[in-house]
């Protein structure tokens, strides 16, 4: 299988220098990171890539049972770093993608050196002692709603995810991702990441891990980025002064500089 094109990988910056593996979220693709790629050119090998499902990923390697656990997403970025012989890799994962990357880590730990987890939650689902953000009749109408009209679902809730309603062209740049995406594969995202619970696999973290947050996300409030950082020990948390789920489009100075910071001062 011709993983490069599977997962339309993109390498950028400086090819002899330290691995920045960027992973997306649900419904995003590789361009999200579009603007904070300038603080690394010049010094990092960037890697970006599409899971299979989003953006111009082949279609055709979509595999529903595979892409219903997260394990599926980690197999992408494993044989990522296995097709360009990635190593001391600092994975950069948004959203859902953060928890991928803790799977891909524990699986294969000796290719990566640092996590770098973009706004994240390991459940979005309340629970006794636990606030993820939203409780288990939210969870089942958003997905109800999603699964009946996609298309209708993402120019709702895209612009709700992404915040900043003085700047609607960051909501409407999320509403065309979300609706470039097949509303099939989506169900299956969707269904993987809202309905996942990987607190346990926190846990397994032993490599020198960033805990991004925003200070105003309605998809990852602020309790969940302090129990991510208490569930990992020796991680650090970082506030950002943004608002929504997405950072690196809405703040993208503020990330790149709160990433390029940590990265400095762990290597």
């Amino acid at each position: 299988m011709d993983i490069r094109r599977r997962n339309n990988i993109t390498v950028t910056g400086r090819a002899d220098g330290p691995v920045l593996l960027l992973a997306h979220g649900f419904g995003c693709d590789q361009n999200m990171w579009r603007l904070v790629l300038p603080a690394w050119a010049e010094d990092f090998r960037v890697v970006l890539f599409d899971y299979v499902g989003s953006g111009r990923a082949d279609p055709s390697a979509w595999d529903e049972r595979r892409y219903s656990t997260l394990e599926g997403y980690a197999l992408d970025v494993l044989e990522v770093c296995e097709e360009l012989d990635l190593r001391d890799v600092t994975f950069v994962g948004h959203s859902v993608s953060a928890m991928v990357g803790v799977l891909a880590a524990a699986k294969t730990p000796q290719r990566f050196s640092r996590l770098v987890m973009v706004a994240p939650s390991p459940r979005y689902i309340d629970e006794d002692g636990y606030r993820g953000g939203f409780g288990a009749d939210d969870i089942d109408e958003l997905l109800e709603s999603l699964e009946s009209n996609y298309l209708g679902w993402s120019a709702a809730m895209a612009p709700v995810i992404m915040g900043n309603e003085d700047r609607p062209e960051l909501g409407r740049e999320l509403t065309a991702s979300f609706c470039a995406t097949d509303p099939d594969m989506a169900r299956i995202f969707a269904r993987t990441t809202f309905l996942s619970d990987s607190r346990p696999d926190l846990k397994t973290v032993s490599v020198p891990t960033l805990v991004l947050e925003c200070s105003h996300d309605v998809i990852a409030p602020r309790e969940v980025g302090a129990y991510v950082h208490a569930a990992i020990p020796g991680s650090r948390l970082v506030t950002l002064e943004a608002t929504g789920h997405c950072p690196q489009l809405s703040a993208p100075q503020a990330t790149a500089a709160a990433i390029s910071s940590f990265i400095g001062a762990s290597g």
